[in-house]
């Protein structure tokens, strides 16, 4: 028996009896629960390491269980966090923590990826002010690196690829789309007048051609994501790429790179409304998909102001709800250490997402409202390649918010996601946009005729469908004015088109001078047939307008437009405003996502959130068109009872905390 011990114990001194095969880390595709830690080092940073263990990455993997982690490589500074040998690092390392966190993901079977600046590289400019990209006004760029120039291959490729010599599963590129401007240096004009046969080099937005410069340079950036990205994946065939915000909101084109995934981090403010809506841009494109909420609040002065869980957990319903990955934002120390007080919420954080994953991981949203980003119409506006920093998505925003807190389950959806599937949707909605390609247009207009209900939003927008909006229209006022329904009117300032309808068009609400109700100007909407469906619109500008000052009046004109326009939407929520509805299919089942959005969300004042309180008694009515077998409240399969009648289901939820979902069976 004692050398049964004996051995035993011998065998626990070589590892072999205790030693357990690591499991292989998921890919990001098969990714749900991230954690990304960052830091950005820079010059003064000379003791990189130096309180980073092995048992404090131990700890967080331990406890928090993510699928996968991003960390520090190299931040916008262009200094890197690991000991490189083919860029720019000034820290006397204590230890590698590249290496410290390759090994201790690998023990646990989490893959790692680095946050890793791309466009932005203020280190390599120093040292290399040739690579930089030119300003309208000459001056070379102090930031952004030229897209047409050596940069890429001379050093972010290399660094890449010493970075996956580590064994690190992929790169989370930051400082990209974002940071593109157009480049005046002799080697980017002189592609863009052979591309465009161009000659006359414009400058600003409204010079003749600047149109084309822009899209030449997104074309550009393109092009140099690709370049990247098939570069790498031929190094290491495994090795995952994704660039910071590429083929998001940011981009609003079709994927045509070989990224492996799409990922972006929300806003450090507002993170629940931002998360609603970045989801809902990026689930239709087709690639694996995460958004990264801020871990804490910030006006982006360096007072950081960490988010309770439930907040958290409030931006993490928006994204899996819409079939999302969700990763939280932390940073890390400056010596490249984490910081451990921080996990409990991290805990809390993934507890709440992992008991949702079965039901919301990879589902399908079920067509309900359309609301288009066009992508004609978001060029026509921006003066920028790829920075949405100018008001672009304002109407849009607006637009949403309006619908969702009418508790409409919407996507948003691209021309290139619409084209040819319209009559899926019940209800199609154009939020503001002024032009529109000709084509795409009139394959709304014929949705209309073969039934579809489609409502047009703004006083610029509408002039896209004048002549079959049942209506005649007159002269386009702009100013203050009121607008609402009868007895809930509240002041605008929009731009409103005149109208007087036709034989069959109905009108809702109304416009006046001012805020006595007899001051009356004309109606605020119109609903008219066109072929087998209708058309509606509504003559102001509210999406935008409601982004500026938010109003129960807006909001209750808005919902009774769209109840004229679509009637009988598939979910109905009764018993609170604060709810948002997405509806999907995973697996042959119908689940109805309930999210609270209770809190002060848009106060730019407020930066963190306790005031998440339960909602409810609830009533949730469904069209099916058979008795469910049953329905259960998820998690926790929790059997709940319903009434069916005339192929409508109608449940009652005594009280809605942060999410729960309907599992209709």
């Amino acid at each position: 028996m004692r050398w049964r011990i004996l051995l035993f114990a011998g065998l626990l001194l070589s590892g072999e009896a205790t030693a357990q095969p690591a499991k292989t880390p998921l890919r990001r595709a098969d990714s749900f629960f991230g954690l990304h830690f960052d830091f950005h080092a820079g010059h003064a940073d000379m003791s990189i390491g130096r309180t980073l263990t092995d048992g404090m990455v131990d700890t967080l993997l331990s406890r928090v269980k993510p699928d996968f982690i991003q960390v520090d490589s190299k931040g916008h500074s262009g200094v890197t966090s690991y000991p490189t040998k083919v860029g720019y690092a000034y820290s006397n390392f204590t230890k590698d923590p590249l290496r410290l966190f390759r090994d201790v993901t690998r023990r646990h079977g989490v893959a790692l990826y680095v946050h890793h600046s791309g466009v932005w590289d203020f280190e390599a400019l120093k040292k290399h002010p040739g690579w930089a990209r030119i300003g309208s006004d000459g001056k070379p760029d102090d930031r952004n690196t030229s897209l047409f120039g050596p940069y890429v291959d001379s050093l972010l490729i290399p660094q890449l690829k010493e970075i996956s010599d580590y064994g690190v599963d992929g790169a989370w590129v930051d400082g990209d789309c974002w940071a593109v401007q157009p480049d005046f240096s002799p080697a980017a004009l002189a592609a863009f007048r052979k591309e465009t046969g161009i000659h006359d080099i414009p400058r600003k937005k409204g010079d003749p051609h600047f149109d084309d410069l822009l899209e030449f340079s997104r074309k550009a950036f393109r092009r140099y994501v690709g370049h990247y990205a098939d570069a790498l994946h031929r190094y290491k065939p495994g090795f995952q790429v994704a660039s910071n915000w590429a083929f998001s909101s940011f981009i609003p084109e079709p994927v045509d790179v070989n990224v492996d995934f799409i990922s972006g981090d929300l806003s450090a403010t507002n993170g629940a409304n931002s998360a609603a809506f970045e989801a809902r841009c990026i689930a239709p494109q087709g690639k694996p998909w995460d958004l990264m909420a801020w871990g804490f609040s910030s006006n982006y002065d360096g007072v950081h102001s960490p988010k309770p869980a439930r907040q958290l957990c409030q931006e993490a319903a928006q994204v899996i709800s819409m079939g999302g990955g969700f990763q939280a934002y932390y940073t890390q120390s400056r010596d490249a250490s984490i910081k451990l007080w921080e996990v409990g919420v991290m805990e809390e954080l993934a507890r709440f997402c992992r008991a949702r994953q079965a039901y919301c991981h990879k589902a399908t949203p079920v067509p309900q409202v359309a609301l288009l980003y066009s992508t004609t119409g978001y060029k026509h506006v921006t003066p920028n390649v790829y920075r949405p920093w100018n008001g672009e998505h304002n109407a849009m925003r607006g637009i949403l918010d309006l619908l969702l807190y009418n508790q409409l389950p919407t996507e948003i959806l691209m021309e290139h996601h619409l084209t040819g599937r319209m009559q899926q949707y019940p209800l199609i909605v154009i939020p503001e946009w002024a032009k529109l390609e000709p084509t795409f247009r009139d394959e709304l207009v014929q949705y209309a005729r073969n039934g579809g209900n489609l409502l047009v939003v703004g006083s610029d927008a509408l002039q896209n469908f004048r002549e079959v909006l049942g209506v005649q229209t007159g002269e386009v006022t702009t100013g203050a004015s009121y607008i609402g329904l009868p007895n809930q009117i509240t002041g605008i300032s929009s731009a409103y088109q005149a109208f007087t309808p036709l034989a069959g068009t109905r009108t809702v609400g109304g416009v006046y001078h001012n805020g006595d109700m007899r001051a009356y100007v004309g109606p605020a909407a119109s609903i008219a047939p066109l072929g087998k469906g209708q058309i509606a619109a509504l003559y102001l500008n509210l999406g935008d307008a409601y982004q500026k000052r938010e109003t129960v009046q807006l909001r209750n004109l808005f919902a009774a437009v769209v109840r004229e326009a679509f009637p009988n939407p598939m979910v109905q929520v009764a018993g609170s405003k604060k709810v948002h509805v997405a509806v999907n299919r995973k697996d042959n089942r119908l689940l109805v996502n309930l999210i609270n959005m209770t809190g002060s969300h848009a106060n730019k004042a407020v930066h963190t959130i306790d005031d998440t309180e339960p909602v409810g008694p609830l009533t949730v009515t469904v069209k099916s068109a058979q008795r469910p077998k049953r329905i259960l409240v998820q998690p926790g399969n929790q059997p709940t009872s319903f009434t069916y009648q005339s192929g409508i289901i109608s449940v009652k939820i005594p009280k809605l905390d942060i999410h729960s979902i309907l599992q209709v069976d």
